[in-house]
């Protein structure tokens, strides 16, 4: 049984893990996912996109996030798992969005919440924990985080610079936010993350603090950078008038 949150877990629980049971580090590299059906719908998404070498590119970074041992890894850390996270909503996301497009017509107020509320709700502990034991819930949450976080980049790509950067910097501020506060929560929030941490020489507590320091420092590497392109184009449009 495992004990965390107040809540008994049995092993049982962790059978409904997508990308599998916590693995031990000598096993990590063993441990690449060669779902059937997932590796056709990336191949699948591959073949439509063809032309578009940006939708490319984020099918290759959505391999990286579910075929490679990355995924087994963020069954046992959070750490892991807010790797992917980023890796999902603020590199995979936007770069897919440029290969949808524009609608200039469409405003980012309703993007905006989409994203946020996406990021929030599925760390909210009682959430995260039902979605990583159990599949349906676990693609739900990969569906609707990287649904929200694609109509959002689009969204901020359509629109002036003078309109996008305070979005995608509220949108840093965001994620920076829930970093700050997993990594000084007093005590670890996720269930499902309370013991395998040990085998990888950390507590639940450092594990979470250091999931935390990632969305709250590194997250913000793509944020800068999508803002500098948006910058860039906007001094080009006013360099050209």
């Amino acid at each position: 049984m495992v004990k965390g949150r107040g809540m008994m877990w049995s092993a049982s629980r962790f059978e409904g893990i997508y990308c599998g049971p916590p693995p031990l580090p000598a096993d990590l590299w063993q441990t690449w996912n060669l779902d059937l059906p997932l590796i056709a719908a990336l191949l699948g998404m591959c073949m439509l996109l063809r032309s578009h070498r940006y939708g490319l590119t984020a099918v290759m970074v959505l391999g990286l996030i579910f075929l490679s041992p990355l995924c087994a890894l963020s069954s046992a850390l959070f750490s892991a798992r807010a790797v992917h996270h980023v890796l999902l909503m603020t590199v995979a996301a936007p770069i897919f969005a440029l290969s949808l497009p524009s609608r200039t017509h469409r405003g980012l107020a309703l993007p905006f919440f989409a994203f946020t509320t996406a990021l929030w709700v599925w760390h909210l502990p009682a959430a995260y924990d039902w979605a990583m034991a159990q599949k349906a819930a676990y693609w739900l949450m990969q569906a609707t985080m990287f649904g929200a976080s694609v109509w959002f980049w689009r969204a901020a790509f359509d629109r002036s610079a003078l309109a996008a950067i305070p979005a995608v910097t509220a949108g840093f501020a965001q994620m920076g936010l829930l970093g700050s506060l997993l990594t000084f929560a007093p005590s670890p929030l996720y269930a499902i993350h309370a013991t395998a941490p040990f085998d990888w020489s950390l507590t639940p507590l450092a594990d979470q603090q250091l999931a935390g320091l990632i969305m709250w420092v590194p997250s913000g590497i793509p944020f800068v950078a999508i803002i500098a392109v948006l910058a860039r184009r906007q001094w080009r449009e006013i360099a050209e008038a």
